[in-house]
């Protein structure tokens, strides 16, 4: 049997196959009113598309846990009820395709506050759309963005609380994986790099200091996400900053990660979804196939800590060899199940692998 299509068990949930969707905005949700970040027929569509097509386990995208969390004002939410019950639709949809329906919890930070990336995505600064980022320091993300509030140790709490209201509600709407999404430079990524985070109490300086919030939010999200269901976490292994001559760091490192990956493992964390970058504007990323792989390859080495790859692997064949020879236990499409919601479908023609697709669908096979 082709190694993608091999189920894979954590805790008490298993996941028919190791192709799973990367969380992936859709910035579609209502701006104002009560309908404001509540999901609607575009994601139910969306994400029923990419579990009709085989996909094993689908990540809703980055969903705030307050509206100041958000990316830009038409990202979903999971702050209120109203929320969580529109979420409910699309993780019931995805269960009955046989899809596992998990969903990104998600705290924006200095990088809040811009718009839709087909209107530019730049910093919402005024406007009746534009709010006050949040962040561990006072330290914009870019020249054109809001100079960030910097959040109290009481806020911070506060937004430890909001993490485990969300994974509540997700919980409620019927999801069965819950990811806290520590990368690409929003809130929980902004406190692990000293790049962004310059406080100098408990929460700013040392590497345990740094981490700390990132850790306090994920023994808040596992305090009541049930015991058999498995908890992810997002990071980016590294800012792609480089060192300076005295070998001082700049930002957030590989060896930082297996370092993080080790406590989240010892804090009931049971899967590492790696990615990597954003934090930094100005950063020089070596973009080609599949090249976060070897970040996540060492942490699973290194730690034992299950990994999940992302990042321009986009051919099943690519795919097939990044879990065929122990680099991830799964593999994370984004872009490329945007342009093929069958893609798992496909794959498992190709490689000779099994995959179910709703009846209907039985001629494609």
């Amino acid at each position: 049997m082709s190694a993608l299509f091999e189920p894979y068990t954590l805790r008490s949930l298993t996941v028919p196959n190791r192709i799973w969707m990367a969380p992936m905005c859709q910035y579609s949700a209502e701006v104002f009113g009560p309908n404001a970040g509540v999901a609607h027929d575009w994601h139910l569509a969306h994400y029923g598309a990419r579990a009709a097509g085989g996909t094993g386990l689908i990540l809703v995208e980055a969903t705030a846990v307050s509206p100041e969390g958000r990316i830009s004002p038409a990202d979903l939410g999971i702050w209120n009820d109203r929320q969580a019950e529109a979420l409910s639709r699309v993780a019931s949809f995805l269960e009955s395709q046989g899809t596992v329906p998990g969903i990104q919890l998600a705290h924006a930070g200095r990088k809040a506050s811009t718009d839709r990336p087909w209107r530019g995505g730049g910093a919402l600064v005024t406007g009746p759309e534009a709010w006050q980022p949040v962040a561990p320091s006072a330290s914009a993300y870019a020249e054109s963005h809001a100079v960030p509030t910097a959040l109290t140790t009481d806020q911070i709490k506060e937004v430890v609380g909001r993490f485990a209201d969300a994974a509540r509600r997700a919980l409620a709407a019927g999801f069965k994986v819950v990811e806290i999404h520590g990368a690409h430079g929003y809130l929980i990524g902004e406190f692990l790099s000293p790049h962004s985070n310059h406080r100098t109490d408990e929460y700013g300086g040392s590497f345990e200091n740094r981490t700390r919030f990132a850790l306090e939010v994920v023994d808040a999200v596992r305090a009541v996400w049930p015991e058999e269901l498995p908890l992810f976490f997002r990071v980016s292994a590294t800012d792609w900053l480089t060192e300076n001559e005295e070998d001082e760091r700049t930002g957030w490192t590989g060896e930082d990660t297996v370092l993080l990956a080790r406590e989240l493992r010892a804090h009931g964390v049971d899967l590492l979804d790696v990615s990597t970058g954003g934090l930094a504007p100005g950063a020089r990323i070596p973009v080609a196939p599949g090249y976060q792989v070897p970040f996540a390859e060492r942490v699973r080495t290194e730690t034992g800590l299950p990994v999940a790859a992302v990042g321009l692997i986009t051919d099943p064949v690519q795919a097939e060899k990044i879990v065929a020879e122990g680099m991830a236990d799964a593999v994370l499409l984004g872009r490329e199940l945007l342009r093929d919601p069958s893609f798992a479908l496909h794959a498992a023609r190709e490689l000779g692998g099994e995959v179910r697709v709703p009846d209907p669908y039985g001629w494609a096979i």
